[in-house]
C-alpha cells in the first residue's frame, strides 16, 4: 500500500479538519512537503473515500510514503486489477467469494489512480479505458452468450433477465473502480462515460443477437395470455424493461425492436377474432367481447407493457374490432343499432356509445341511425294521427280535436324518451343533440288533418290552460308539460304562426274567463320569452297585464254607479277595457242596439269621459255576452247568449214574426253574422225561434217566430254561437306580416352592406328571419323585385345579380335654392319619416324621396312645409295598410294609444264588448282600424 490505512489511536481528524490544515499551508510549504505529489492526490486519498473519518498520523509519515511511490507498469497494474475483476465475476456467477471490503475497494481504486497519474510515458489512462471495455466483452463472450444460446423461449427470457441484472451490477462496480477515468480522463477527452460503455457492450454483443428471439418469445406469451392462459407477468415486465433501459433514455429500441412487431401481431390476432365474431355473434354480444378485450389490453399495459404503448395498442384493437366492421355491426338486422333503439336496450346503447366514441368519426353512423330511427318514430305518429282524423270525419269535431291532442301528447312523450337517451346513453353528446333536433324538425313541421304543427301546439296549450280542458293535471304536472311544450316549439319553423294562434286562444281565455290559473299563464309566457325572446311575448304579456288593469277600472265604474244612483242603467254591467296594440284585431260593426243596451253604453261612456277626454271607445259587440230572461209557456228560463243573439231575440219583444231581411236591416249586421246567429237560435240544439221553412240551412227568404213553447229540463242554458274558423284569416295575416318582415330584413341588410349579390342577400335574409319562421326563397325573390319596382333597390347595370341601395339625385333647384335658410336637420318630421320608412320596410319611390329627404344644406321653407304635410298623410296611409300597432306610438305627428275594451252588459246581467282608441290627432287620422273576426 502506498498510504497507511490505519492511523495511531491518539490522533483522529475529520475530513473537514484535514482540509483546513492543507488550506493553511502556504504554497511554498506545500512544495517543500510534497515535491513529487500533486495536491489533488492528497485530496483524493484523504477525502474521496466514502468511509467514515479515518485515524490520522502525522503529515510527515503520509508524505514520506507518498514520496516513496514507485512507477507501476501496465502489465503489473492490470494483473492486480484483473484479480479484482475476476473476484467480481465469481461473485456474480454465484461462486464462493468473500465480499469486497473497504480495503479491497481502496486498493483497486488507488491502483487505477496511480496508473493514470504517472508521468508520461507511464500514464496508462487510455490503455485502462480500453481494458475496461475489453473486460466486459471478455465476460460476455465467455459466460453470458453461451448461457443464453443454450436456452429457449421462457427459459431464455429468465436467463436474459438474470444476465442483465448481473451486468448492471458489474457495470456499477467497475465504474467505481475506474472512477478516476470518469472524473478526469473521460471528461477531458469527451469520451463515452464508463456506465455507457458497459451498457453498450451488452447491447452490441448480447441484445443485438438475442432481441429477435426475445421479441418472439414475449409476443408468444402475450398471445397465450389473450387465449386465457396464465403467464409470468413479472418476467415480461423485466424483459421489456431491458428494451427500454438498453436505449439509455431513448425509446428507439423498445419501439423498433418490440412494439412495432407486437402491434402487428395484435392487429392480426384481433382481425382473426373479429372475422369469426361478426358472423357468429349478435351485436350486443360482439360489443361485450370488444369491450372486454379493450379492458384486458389496458390491464396488460398497466402490468408489463410500457405506458407509451397504451394508445397505440388500443387503437389497433379498436380498428380491428370496431372500425373494420362498424357498418356491418351497426346494421345487423335483428340486433343492430335500429333494433337496440326499437327494443329500448339502454345498456347496450350506452356500450355502443362508449366503444364507437373511441374511434375516429365512429359516432357519425350511430348518430345518423339515431336520427333515422327518431324520424321514423315521429313520422309514424303523424301517420297514425292522420288516419285517426280521417276515420273520425263523420264524427263530432271535438272528437277529431281530441285525436290531435293525443298526437301532441305522444310527440312530447317521444321527445322525453329520446332526450333521456341522449343524456344517459349518449353522454349528452352534441352530435346526438343535433340528430335529435334535426329529426324532430322533420316531422314536427308536418301538418296533421289539415292543421299545422304550430296550430296543434297552440291548441294543446289552450286545452291545458283553459277551464274544463281534457287534460286533468296537477299544478306540477302542468308546469312540467308547459316546459316540454316550449322545448318542442324550438323544433317548429313557423314560430310566428304559433304566436298568432296562441295569442288568439289566449285572448278568448282571458276575455271569457276560461283561464284555469293566472300563474300558469304567466309561467308559460316566461318560458316562451326565454326561448324566443322578449319581442315574441311582449303583446301576450300586455294582454295579461290588461286584465288586471281592467278589473281595477271595473271597480271604479261600480263605485261611480254607487255614487251616482240617478245614472244607473238598472242592470248589472261589466266592461273590460283593453289596449288595442296588445290584442288581436276584431271586426267592429255599428250594431243597432236595443234601447236597454244603449243606455248601458251611454252610462259607461259618461263614466269613462270623467277619467279622460282624449280617448275614443270602439265597442266590439261580437265578444260580448248577455244573460236574458225568456218567458216561455212552460216556464221562465235564463238564457246565456252573445250580444248579437240577445239583440236579435229582443226584436221579438216588438214583433211576433220577422223575416231574414228585416232582422238583418234592424241589426245592421253582415250576412255571415246574421246567418250564424239565426242558425244558433233556430236550427241548433235549442230552438228558441221557429223557422219557416223548417230546414237546416238559413236563406234570405226565411221567416222566424218566437217559440213560446220551448222548454228544457234546465232553467239556465247557454246557447253557443257557431264558431268561426279563424285559421284561414290567421294564416293570411301571418303571411302579410312575413312580407313586411322580409322587406324590413332586406332594408336592414342593404343599409349595412350597400352593395350585395343576390345569393348573399338571400342567405343573410334567411339567417336573420330563421329564428321566427323559415322564409321561402321564392318569397324573398318576389319581395326583392317589389322593392326594385318601388325604386328602393336597383340592379347593377353590368351584373344583374348585384343589387344596390337606390340613392336619389338632388334636383337643381333644391341644390341651388338658398333664398330662405331652412336647414334639413330642423325638419324633424321629414327626417323622422325617412327613418320610419327604413325601419318598418315601407320603401319610398324616387319622387317621394326627392320630396321628403332634404338634400344639401338648405331648401325652400314652403317646400319643407309641403313635405311635412305629405309625410303626415303617408304615415297614416302606411298605418292603414297594416303597419304594426307599435309603430303608431312612434310617430312624431300623431301619438295614438289604442285600447281594446271588452264590456259585459245584461238584461238583468248584460255583457257586451267595446274597443277603445285614444287620439290627440285630427279626427280623420284614426278612421281606418285594423279589426278582423
Amino acid at each position: 500500500m502506498l498510504v497507511q490505512r490505519f492511523w495511531p489511536q491518539n490522533e483522529i481528524c475529520t475530513k473537514k479538519e484535514q482540509g483546513l490544515k492543507l488550506k493553511r499551508s502556504t504554497k511554498r510549504e506545500k512544495e517543500k512537503k510534497i515535491p513529487n505529489l500533486s495536491l489533488s492526490l492528497v485530496r483524493t486519498l484523504l477525502f474521496d473515500s466514502k468511509e467514515p473519518p479515518v485515524r490520522a498520523v502525522s503529515w510527515c509519515e503520509v508524505l514520506i510514503k507518498m514520496n516513496e511511490r514507485k512507477t507501476i507498469d501496465l502489465e503489473q497494474g492490470w494483473d492486480f486489477m484483473q484479480k479484482g475483476i475476476t473476484k467480481l465475476k465469481n461473485i456474480l456467477e454465484g461462486l464462493p467469494e468473500p465480499q469486497f471490503s473497504s480495503e479491497d475497494y481502496m486498493m483497486l481504486y488507488t491502483t487505477i489512480y496511480n496508473m493514470c497519474t504517472q508521468k508520461p510515458p507511464h500514464d496508462y489512462s487510455q490503455q485502462l479505458y480500453d481494458k475496461y471495455r475489453e473486460s466486459f466483452e471478455e465476460y460476455i463472450t465467455s459466460a453470458v452468450l453461451p448461457s443464453l444460446r443454450e436456452k429457449h423461449d421462457e427459459f431464455m427470457l429468465r436467463e436474459l433477465v438474470r444476465r442483465w441484472s448481473n451486468h448492471k451490477v458489474m457495470v456499477r462496480w467497475l465504474s467505481r473502480f475506474f472512477h478516476y477515468l470518469d472524473r478526469y480522463f473521460i471528461a477531458r477527452r469527451s469520451l463515452p462515460p464508463l456506465n455507457e460503455v458497459g451498457l453498450s457492450c451488452f447491447r452490441d454483443l448480447v441484445y443485438k443477437e438475442v432481441n429477435g428471439k426475445v421479441r418472439d418469445a414475449v409476443i408468444s406469451l402475450i398471445d397465450q395470455e389473450r387465449e386465457g392462459e396464465q403467464i409470468d407477468r413479472a418476467l415480461l415486465k423485466n424483459v421489456l424493461d431491458i428494451f427500454v433501459e438498453i436505449g439509455m433514455g431513448q425509446m428507439e429500441y423498445y419501439e423498433n425492436d418490440f412494439e412495432s412487431s407486437m402491434l402487428k401481431d395484435t392487429a392480426a390476432y384481433y382481425s382473426r377474432k373479429a372475422s369469426n365474431w361478426i358472423l357468429d355473434d349478435p351485436c350486443p354480444d360482439y360489443m361485450l367481447k370488444a369491450e372486454e378485450c379493450l379492458k384486458r389490453e389496458k390491464d396488460r399495459v398497466s402490468h408489463y407493457l410500457h405506458v407509451s404503448s397504451e394508445p397505440k395498442l388500443l387503437e389497433k384493437v379498436q380498428h380491428e374490432l370496431l372500425s373494420v366492421y362498424a357498418t356491418q355491426l351497426l346494421e345487423k338486422e335483428h340486433s343492430g343499432c335500429h333494433a337496440l333503439l326499437r327494443d329500448d336496450k339502454v345498456d347496450d346503447l350506452s356500450r355502443m356509445y362508449r366503444l364507437f366514441s373511441k374511434i375516429p368519426r365512429g359516432l357519425d353512423p350511430v348518430s345518423s341511425m339515431f336520427k333515422q330511427h327518431v324520424t321514423a318514430e315521429g313520422t309514424t305518429l303523424v301517420k297514425q294521427a292522420e288516419d285517426a282524423a280521417s276515420n273520425k270525419k263523420a264524427e263530432k269535431r271535438d272528437v277529431v280535436g281530441l285525436q290531435e291532442q293525443v298526437f301532441v301528447r305522444k310527440v312530447i312523450e317521444l321527445h322525453d324518451k329520446y332526450l333521456a337517451y341522449v343524456n344517459d346513453c349518449f353522454n349528452n353528446h352534441t352530435l346526438f343533440h343535433k340528430a335529435l333536433k334535426e329529426a324532430f324538425e322533420i316531422f314536427c313541421n308536418k301538418g296533421v288533418a289539415g292543421s299545422s304543427s304550430a296550430e296543434l301546439l297552440a291548441t294543446f296549450c289552450d286545452n291545458i290552460l283553459k277551464k274544463g280542458g281534457s287534460e286533468k293535471l296537477s299544478d306540477e304536472a302542468i308546469e312540467d308539460t308547459l316546459e316540454k311544450v316550449v322545448k318542442l316549439l324550438a323544433y317548429i319553423s313557423d314560430k310566428d304562426l304559433f304566436a298568432e294562434f296562441y295569442r288568439k286562444k289566449l285572448a278568448r281565455r282571458l276575455l271569457f274567463d276560461k283561464s284555469a290559473n293566472d300563474e300558469h299563464e304567466r309561467s308559460i309566457l316566461t318560458k316562451l320569452k326565454q326561448q324566443c325572446g322578449g319581442q315574441f311575448t311582449s303583446k301576450m304579456e300586455g294582454m295579461v297585464t290588461d286584465l288586471t288593469l281592467a278589473k281595477e277600472n271595473q271597480s271604479h265604474f261600480e263605485e261611480y254607479l254607487s255614487n251616482n244612483s240617478n245614472v244607473s242603467p238598472g242592470i248589472d254591467l261589466t266592461v273590460t277595457v283593453l289596449t288595442t296594440g296588445f290584442w288581436p284585431s276584431y271586426k267592429s260593426f255599428d250594431l243597432n242596439l236595443p234601447a236597454e243596451m244603449v243606455k248601458c253604453v251611454e252610462v259607461f261612456r259618461e263614466f269613462y269621459q270623467t277619467k279622460t277626454k282624449h280617448r275614443k271607445l270602439t265597442w266590439i259587440y261580437s265578444l260580448g255576452t248577455c244573460n236574458i230572461n225568456g218567458k216561455f209557456e212552460p216556464k221562465t228560463m235564463e238564457l246565456i247568449v252573445t250580444t248579437y243573439q240577445a239583440s236579435a231575440l229582443l226584436l221579438f219583444n216588438l214583433s211576433d214574426r220577422l223575416s231574414y231581411q228585416e232582422i238583418m236591416s234592424q241589426l245592421n249586421l253582415s250576412d255571415d253574422d246574421v246567418v250564424r246567429l239565426l242558425h244558433s237560435l233556430s236550427c241548433a240544439k235549442y230552438k228558441i225561434l221557429i223557422k219557416e221553412p223548417n230546414t237546416k240551412t238559413i236563406s234570405p227568404t226565411d221567416y222566424f217566430e218566437f217559440n213560446s213553447k220551448f222548454t228544457d229540463k234546465m232553467r239556465r242554458i247557454k246557447i253557443p254561437l257557431p264558431p268561426v274558423d279563424e285559421k284561414k284569416k290567421v294564416i293570411e295575416d301571418v303571411d302579410k306580416d312575413r312580407r313586411y318582415a322580409i322587406d324590413a330584413s332586406i332594408v336592414r341588410i342593404m343599409k349595412s352592406r350597400k352593395v350585395l349579390g343576390y345569393q348573399q342577400l338571400v342567405m343573410e335574409c334567411v339567417e336573420q328571419l330563421g329564428r321566427m319562421f323559415k322564409p321561402d326563397v321564392k318569397a324573398i325573390k318576389k319581395r326583392i323585385e317589389d322593392l326594385i319596382t318601388r325604386d328602393y333597390l336597383e340592379r347593377d347595370k353590368e351584373n344583374p345579380n348585384l343589387f344596390r341601395t337606390w340613392r336619389p339625385e338632388p334636383r337643381p333647384e333644391e341644390v341651388e335654392s338658398t333664398s330662405v335658410g331652412y336647414n334639413s336637420t330642423t325638419d324633424g318630421v321629414t327626417e323622422s319619416r325617412v327613418k320610419y320608412l327604413e325601419k318598418y320596410s315601407y320603401p319610398m319611390g324616387k319622387d317621394e324621396a326627392k320630396r321628403n329627404k332634404l338634400i344639401g344644406g338648405n331648401t325652400n321653407i314652403v317646400r319643407a312645409q309641403e313635405n311635412k304635410e305629405e309625410a303626415d298623410k303617408a304615415w297614416v296611409n302606411d298605418s292603414a295598410r297594416g303597419q304594426k300597432d307599435v309603430a303608431s306610438r312612434e310617430m312624431s305627428t300623431m301619438k295614438t294609444n289604442g285600447i281594446n275594451v271588452v264590456s259585459r252588459v245584461s238584461y238583468t246581467k248584460k255583457r257586451c264588448t267595446c274597443l277603445e282608441r285614444e287620439s290627440k290627432a285630427e279626427e280623420g287620422l284614426c278612421s281606418i282600424p285594423k279589426y278582423n273576426l
